[in-house]
């Protein structure tokens, strides 16, 4: 599981990487169903200026199409930033079965830095979440693109 984990994951590397080539924040996302890609996503929030244009809600949104129906019960996520409360929340009601993310997110991650709204017993589904999937190439991919901004900014 492990290998299929980092090679999913390094999908979703990619997916940040197309992120930051339009100044983007470098945030990848990819939907994986009976060991196929059926999604992706990255973030496009700036360029779109919509709040809801994250990497996981496009993909979520690709996979529903694809998938003909909102539940995405058999459905992986891998994504290189731990989800938001926004992410989170859809994610949930998507009915994903789990969740892979790279990097922790202390000031906004709900899959366990600040809270886990993905494993709260208290909501009619529960999301099997792994962390930490490469998660060094992942932060490096924002400490690269934030590093790079506030330089531009001198």
């Amino acid at each position: 599981m492990i290998r299929m984990d980092e090679k999913f994951m390094q999908l979703a590397i990619d997916e940040a990487e197309k992120a930051s080539e339009v100044a983007e924040v470098p945030i990848g996302a990819v939907i994986v169903f009976q060991g196929k890609v059926i999604a992706t996503g990255h973030n496009i929030r700036e360029n779109s200026q919509e709040t809801l244009s994250h990497a996981e809600l496009i993909a979520i949104q690709e996979a529903n199409k694809k998938m003909g129906s909102w539940r995405l019960e058999d459905c992986t996520l891998y994504v290189t930033l731990e989800p938001c409360p926004m992410c989170a929340g859809a994610i949930v009601q998507s009915r994903m079965k789990r969740v892979v993310f790279g990097a922790f997110d202390p000031k906004a991650g709900c899959a366990g830095s600040l809270m886990n709204l993905l494993d709260d017993n208290r909501f009619n589904h529960q999301v099997e979440v792994t962390s930490g999937t490469l998660e060094q190439e992942c932060g490096k991919l924002l400490t690269d693109f934030f590093r790079s901004l506030r330089n531009r900014k001198k």
